[in-house]
């Protein structure tokens, strides 16, 4: 009777050994992948043109720390070569001081890039991707932007670095987005941590009130004062991603202050 104990405990551990072993074989597989997809892209960067810069909502106060930013340079993309190896390519995202630095794709839903690489195989390491609500060209007050958390530190996993205080002394709390028609650049105001809910993914309100009261929840989540003004003007862009294994989301909000109208 020990015996036969012995070997169901024999036989379970040994089923969980190959189901682990065979997870840990995916996930490098998949990164590899994705590491390799993300290396071979084919991506110029233009030149910065500052004659079509077009400031937005700037404060009054000169004493904001809009004011500290405008100045910065967009980022410049050509998305020709782009677009012809993944047709759902809307824009490029960067943000300094962290490994994000990728193309952004949009699919119909907020499904097929979390389980989809840039080259639409399949791939658990998903992709960085705008939700299927928004448009680049017409902005909502809110736009989200997505990607998945990864132990080797690609797609979103680097935006822990923004709740570090260290992290602002050597860079600034922007975002560039570049986009085939448009280019911006946000101001961050708002990092914090949060179970998962479906509040501030919210694109569009029907009411000011409605956003203004928005605008107001998340701004006091963020677990750093970034002594930021905001108001009912301002357009928003919302970076999302897991942080824990507690089902808990890492959510980053910036403001729009500027961008540049392609030709």
């Amino acid at each position: 009777m020990k015996l036969k104990k012995v070997n169901i405990i024999f036989i379970l551990s040994s089923i969980l050994l190959i189901y682990s072993l065979v997870n840990i074989i995916n996930w490098v597989k998949d990164s590899y992948q994705t590491n390799k997809i993300k290396n071979s892209l084919v991506v110029s960067k233009q030149n910065d043109n500052k004659e079509n810069d077009v400031l937005f909502n700037a404060p009054k106060n000169l004493d904001d720390p809009y004011w500290d930013y405008v100045n910065e340079d967009f980022l410049s993309i050509d998305f020709q070569d782009l677009q012809k190896q993944n047709n759902d390519v809307v824009g490029w995202i960067n943000l300094a001081g962290t490994e994000i630095d990728y193309p952004i794709v949009q699919a119909k839903d907020n499904s097929y890039y979390l389980t989809h690489s840039f080259d639409k195989s399949e791939n658990k390491a998903g992709w960085i991707f705008l939700d299927y609500r928004n448009n680049f060209n017409s902005l909502s007050f809110n736009t989200i932007i997505y990607g998945h958390r990864r132990k080797d530190n690609s797609m979103f996993t680097s935006l822990k670095n923004l709740l570090q205080d260290d992290f602002y002394k050597n860079y600034k709390p922007l975002i560039k987005v570049a986009t085939p028609k448009v280019n911006y650049i946000w101001q961050i105001f708002s990092v914090y941590t949060i179970k998962k809910e479906s509040y501030y993914i919210t694109t569009d309100f029907a009411r000011l009130k409605l956003y203004q009261e928005f605008l107001r929840t998340i701004t006091k989540r963020s677990l750093k004062d970034f002594k930021t003004n905001i108001n009912t003007e301002d357009r928003l862009l919302t970076l999302s991603s897991c942080y824990n294994s507690h089902d808990e989301r890492i959510v980053v909000h910036a403001k729009l202050i500027k961008k540049e109208i392609l030709n």
